[in-house]
């Protein structure tokens, strides 16, 4: 897996994900969990959709 997530988008999907998991455990919808796959795919760099979109945020690998 090449990594295809870096920069602003990295960090954005983290909080992101951490903000939907904190609300899921003080009592908001059970939905909120999904926050599991922003803050999964920020944390590993490799988001499993951007190939399909052809899309790269990482600068190191658009060489």
């Amino acid at each position: 897996m090449k990594k295809n997530v870096g920069g602003i988008d990295k960090i954005l999907r983290i909080l992101v994900g951490i903000a939907l998991i904190a609300w899921a455990l003080m009592g908001g919808p059970v939905w909120a969990w999904i926050g599991i796959v922003p803050l999964a795919t920020g944390a590993m760099g490799w988001c499993p959709l951007y190939p399909l979109l052809g899309l790269n945020t990482c600068p190191l690998s658009k060489k």
